[in-house]
């Protein structure tokens, strides 16, 4: 996951310009249940992120509080970008050399796996892929893919409520 290049605060917000209300309900002060959604905004020209927030089962938005933060980042973090890229380049190597790669990654020690990575972060420096680990790269394919994902979602949810 590209890094938040504003970090979200856990400072109150001062009110929209424009008198602007937000989203978020200030009937109470405990956070409502959680849907376990979340809400990026994305430059969608560059794939910058711009603001994390909670979604309540409510619908309503609301800033993510630190321990929110830190298990989203905990979660996401075996599951980047960069990391499909990176075993999608070792695959390759695996292919181009008849290798297992189911095999040989079940029988990898967590010390292994980590040298293991670094060699092919090595590998992947000295050729084409590098370019494709640029984290501009990275944030336009990832708001690319989110885009191309959310049409197909419109169509398929559009076409399966128009059968029934």
């Amino acid at each position: 996951m590209p890094p938040i290049d504003e970090p979200v605060s856990s400072e109150p917000k001062s009110p929209a310009p424009g008198g602007r209300k937000s989203k978020t309900s200030s009937a109470t002060s405990e956070p409502a249940p959680s849907a376990n959604l979340v809400a990026f905004t994305v430059d969608a020209a560059n794939g910058r992120i711009v603001k994390v927030e909670g979604v309540d089962a409510a619908g309503a938005h609301r800033e993510l509080s630190k321990d929110e933060r830190a298990r989203l980042v905990e979660t996401a973090a075996k599951a980047t970008l960069e990391r499909v890229v990176e075993q999608a380049f070792e695959a390759g190597i695996d292919c181009a050399l008849g290798a297992d790669a189911d095999e040989e990654a079940a029988a990898e020690s967590d010390g292994d796996a980590e040298v293991s990575r670094l060699l092919l972060r090595s590998l992947m420096e000295r050729s084409g892929a590098r370019r494709l680990m640029r984290r501009e790269v990275l944030s336009r394919a990832i708001v690319g893919t989110l885009i191309e994902q959310a049409a197909a979602f419109r169509t398929s949810t559009s076409e399966s409520a128009a059968t029934h």
